[in-house]
């Protein structure tokens, strides 16, 4: 039985571990990282504050392990384009469609990062070079082989394009993750071609 979140409570069900990730994001989006607390997160998996402890021992820690997942991705995806050639037409669309899936897989995780930004960057400070790293890789990549600034700005526009997925529950509710995906894949590919006036 898979894990059911309701407004107030998160089924702990078979993976508790996961009710907690799942309630804490929930919580960290609505009343934000640094107000809530670690006694909520517990109360609403229906656990004790004890036993959250045996899975998490910090706030903290239990951040890390929200957001690692989708650092992870953009890690692997930026290593993987360092080792690719230049880029092509359909070399780009495949990044970035590697790219919208993970945004999309981990909107919950991303829309709780772009919410909680100045708390976040503060709490793991660590973790934000991984960031900043993945995106560069990823841009100069998209950008091609000695770039101008013009390209430069194009691949930034086009990965910005892309991090729409991460609020796009709030944007436009209704949008099936084929809808997110497809839109803002092709919004992002049109970003990146020459202007054609």
């Amino acid at each position: 039985m898979a894990n059911r979140r309701t407004e107030d409570h998160v089924t702990a069900g078979r993976d508790t571990k996961q009710a907690i990730l799942d309630a804490a994001v929930q919580l960290f989006v609505s009343k934000g990282f640094e107000q809530t607390s670690l006694r909520e997160i517990a109360d609403a998996v229906g656990i004790t504050k004890p036993s959250l402890y045996y899975h998490f021992s910090s706030k903290l820690e239990l951040l890390v392990a929200v957001i690692n997942p989708l650092l992870d991705d953009l890690r692997a995806l930026a290593d993987e384009v360092e080792a690719m050639a230049a880029p092509d037409a359909e070399g780009r669309r495949t990044v970035l469609r590697t790219y919208i899936r993970a945004m999309i897989r981990h909107r919950d995780a991303g829309e709780m990062m772009v919410r909680n930004a100045v708390a976040i960057v503060n709490a793991v400070a660590d973790q934000y070079p991984v960031i900043v790293d993945a995106n560069k890789a990823l841009r100069n990549w998209l950008a091609g082989p000695e770039p101008t600034p013009v390209r430069l700005l194009r691949a930034s526009a086009a990965m910005e394009i892309l991090t729409v997925a991460l609020i796009s529950n709030e944007v436009a509710p209704e949008a099936g993750d084929d809808v997110v995906e497809s839109t803002l894949l092709e919004a992002a590919i049109a970003a990146l071609q020459p202007d054609v006036r």
